[in-house]
């Protein structure tokens, strides 16, 4: 498939649902890594042609939702400081902390700066040597490597005024974490195309061996997707558990190793928390000891109360896919995209926002 046209191909689209009916005999549970997969899920109205004993779970793939509060609470510290200048991709300015967002820092007078690219925040810090420039970089490994080249750039300057709040999280070992949890009800994965557009998947070998779970990687288009259903449905009722690769045209097994060196010289995997789950051992980045000036919590030695998340929003059972958005009570209701209590209502990623925006207004764009 060249053209965005054969990634909606209707005719095709039928013909794959029919093979998925034709091939289900059971009930399977199957989750989709990465929010971006569960937007096209809902909007295409996906969800809704599968057979009824095909369930979609949403998984933690949203970089935005899963950054914990402690850290956005750093953030807003770190942007309310009369010597710095913060800057974000504009995704994370309205996740409420513990108290506010970035926005409403903004409003209290942040200088609070939105960019497309961290390369930009270090072309500010050379701009403006008599200011901190710090850039709030968060993400699943698909933006690990150009973060990291912020580092490498602003080192190979000179600058000591820039420095980048790390908040990067792994797919793998969320994938098993989750599997490993008791209450786990997860047959199969759709596997996130653009994390494996960088890392490749050969650490997906030893998890899918581990829980007897398929693995697919797969794209994001409504066709990249059923046919990823598709193969996981083959290897659940022939009994098998391998990993395969949907998403061939844009992904290998070894990943972008320019990509990976770039990161590895920068960071180092630690333990890391995530927004509603909790900490997962050796399931993030941190910033190695040659590159210490540009991390932003050593160097401003940011000591911050950690907060829970708030009482009423169930963020974590839905990133953990032990519950759907509508199962949430402020659903709609004292939760919206205007007023949200969790980010995953928040992010474009969001599966609250998908369910919020899409579910009740289906776009059809397959026609199925």
């Amino acid at each position: 498939m060249k053209y965005l046209e054969e990634f909606r191909d209707p005719e095709l689209a039928h013909k794959i649902v029919g093979e998925i009916k034709a091939l289900t005999t059971k009930k399977w549970n199957i989750m989709e890594i990465c929010g971006g997969q569960t937007h096209s899920l809902v909007k295409n109205g996906i969800i809704d042609v599968l057979p009824k004993d095909i369930t979609m779970i949403h998984g933690p793939g949203c970089p935005v939702c899963v950054t914990p509060v402690h850290l956005i609470d750093k953030a807003v510290f770190l942007s309310l400081r009369k010597d710095t200048i913060l800057c974000s991709f504009g995704d994370m300015v309205r996740v409420p902390g513990s108290s506010k967002s970035l926005l409403q820092a903004k409003a209290e007078g942040a200088d609070l700066r939105l960019v497309y690219s961290p390369l930009e925040a270090v072309k500010i810090a050379k701009e403006n040597p008599n200011k901190e420039v710090i850039f709030f970089a968060v993400g699943f490994e698909t933006t690990a490597p150009v973060n990291a080249l912020s580092v490498i750039q602003a080192y190979k300057l000179g600058l000591t005024n820039y420095s980048i709040l790390v908040s990067h999280v792994l797919v793998p070992p969320a994938m098993d974490a989750i599997l490993s949890d008791s209450t786990s009800k997860i047959d199969g994965f759709l596997a996130a195309g653009h994390v494996n557009t960088v890392m490749g998947y050969k650490e997906y070998y030893p998890i899918a061996l581990t829980y007897k779970t398929p693995i697919v990687v797969t794209g994001f288009e409504p066709l990249d997707l059923l046919q990823g259903i598709l193969m996981v449905v083959k290897q659940l009722e022939n009994k098998t558990h391998e990993v395969q690769n949907q998403y061939s045209r844009i992904v290998s097994e070894e990943g972008n190793l320019s990509a990976q060196k770039t990161i590895h010289e920068v960071f180092e995997i630690a333990s890391h928390d995530w927004r509603g789950i909790g900490t997962i051992n050796k399931s993030g980045y941190k910033i190695k000891d040659k590159y210490t000036h540009f991390d932003a919590d050593r160097k401003f030695k940011i000591d911050i109360e950690k907060h829970e998340e708030n009482v009423d929003c169930i963020a974590g059972e839905i990133l953990k896919g032990n519950k759907k958005p509508f199962q949430c009570s402020q659903f709609g209701k004292k939760c919206n995209p205007e007023n949200p209590l969790g980010a995953p209502m928040v992010s474009t990623e969001g599966a609250c926002a998908a369910y919020y925006h899409f579910s009740n207004n289906i776009f059809d764009t397959i026609h199925l």
